[in-house]
């Protein structure tokens, strides 16, 4: 059986992050992708310039015409936007009994500007929360999620997995991405408890836009496949970690460019593959 992911998510119009980060990470994992688009950007690797939501009924179509007719064997919900969007979202995943949940709370882009609306958080906690596999809040994401001071040591970020777990999320990964130290750390509260630390060298590079996206979509696809939660986790960590580590090797844009989704098959050099 072909292994399938859905993204539901924004489209970036540049291709770095949203649908199209999605899209190609699925890909990169041998994963066929589908996809429901509730928001379009007008954005390139300098910024976020427009956002048009997609109005829920069509969004509500869209889900009801994958869900139909393919196999989603996991979901990676990004940029929602709105209230009514949240809303509509979960009436799809309740609806379609959608498994393998992966909510990537996408509110700021890289360049800064705000994806979700304020009041839209209370939404992704009351409606999402209970529905996710996983989420994967970076560390302003998680304390914007829990209207606290950015986590800036492991037991601060051990404290606000604990919090967001008891806001009914089952699993939790709040990536480190954000901190500080030669080390990036991604830390993975599981529903019983139990911990795991994800680490790899930081790089340094200003060509991370759709980080985020990458990893959520990676963990997915890899659920897709048929991995359990943890082992999707350290593959998606290495393969976010390799993208990162090659998006020097791709030049796009003149500000925040991409990180190298098909790093492991195209030449440094030509971009034709080894």
């Amino acid at each position: 059986m072909t292994a399938i992911a859905l993204t539901i998510a924004g489209s970036d119009s540049s291709g770095g992050a949203g649908i199209q980060a999605d899209l190609k990470t699925f890909a990169a994992h041998q994963v066929y992708g589908a996809s429901v688009i509730v928001a379009l950007t007008a954005q390139n690797t300098q910024g976020v310039r427009a956002i048009h939501a997609v109005p829920r009924g069509f969004v509500t179509e869209q889900m009801n015409a994958v869900f139909e007719d393919l196999d989603i064997r996991a979901v990676k919900i990004g940029m929602l936007a709105t209230v009514g969007l949240i809303e509509t979202v979960t009436e799809g995943l309740r609806r379609h009994g959608a498994k393998n949940i992966v909510l990537d709370p996408v509110m700021i882009a890289a360049s800064g500007a705000r994806l979700l609306e304020p009041e839209a958080v209370a939404a992704i906690r009351e409606h999402l929360f209970p529905l996710a596999t996983l989420i994967t809040p970076n560390l302003p994401e998680a304390a914007a999620l829990l209207d606290s001071s950015v986590a800036e040591t492991d037991q601060a970020m051990d404290e606000q997995a604990d919090k967001l777990a008891a806001l009914g999320a089952a699993n939790v990964l709040v990536k480190g991405g954000h901190g500080g130290g030669d080390i990036s750390s991604d830390l993975l509260r599981l529903s019983g408890g139990s911990r795991q630390r994800f680490n790899a060298p930081r790089v340094e590079t200003r060509n991370t836009h759709g980080t985020g996206c990458t990893l959520s979509s990676a963990i997915a696809a890899n659920l897709a496949k048929g991995l359990e939660l943890p082992e999707a986790v350290g593959h998606a960590k290495t393969y976010i970690s390799a993208a990162i580590a090659a998006a020097d090797q791709v030049a796009v844009g003149h500000g925040h460019g991409p990180v190298h989704h098909f790093h492991h098959w195209w030449d440094r050099t030509d971009g034709s593959k080894p």
